[in-house]
């Protein structure tokens, strides 16, 4: 298993590849999303961590998934289209992934295995988990879907003043 995020690439919701060592030197918060689910609000408080902490070095980076519920069975395009229609979000959204599972992307693959759940549960258990990644590209922390976006803020100011 890599050592850290930057050996990693995702599909941006476009289809276009996206080396994640492009983000080098940032703190990443990465969240699997949903268009249709209870937290689906959290939309509002990612993208005031955007706006917030972009110009410091946070990139927040949504990955839609429709294991949980399916709670986002759209396309890419539809789901690129509500997330900027309702919650007028400007941070990247990626293409829908798979996050448990055998056909888990690698990137979740690694995530879970860098930060396991409660009792060393690596499944993601539902919609807009987080993993918050350090500007080294080693995962700092994992919070549960619950956790309000808000209440990351004092964790990404300490992943922000890290150095690389």
């Amino acid at each position: 298993m890599s050592q850290d995020i930057y050996a990693f690439e995702a599909l941006d919701i476009q289809g276009h590849s996206v080396p994640l060592a492009q983000f080098q030197g940032k703190a990443l918060l990465i969240v699997n999303t949903a268009s249709a689910c209870g937290f689906t609000p959290q939309f509002a408080g990612l993208e005031q961590l955007h706006k917030t902490y972009a110009d410091r070095g946070l990139v927040v980076l949504g990955f839609p998934c429709n294991q949980f519920g399916s709670q986002d069975p759209g396309s890419n395009d539809e789901i690129a289209s509500f997330c900027q229609l309702n919650y007028g979000v400007s941070f990247p959204m990626m293409a829908k992934v798979k996050v448990n599972g055998p056909e888990a992307t690698p990137l979740y693959q690694w995530l879970t295995a860098e930060a396991p759940g409660i009792l060393g549960s690596k499944a993601i258990k539902w919609n807009f988990t987080k993993f918050l990644v350090g500007r080294d590209g080693k995962v700092l922390r994992r919070y549960a879907p619950q956790d309000a976006p808000a209440k990351l803020a004092a964790d990404i100011e300490k992943a922000l003043a890290q150095q690389q």
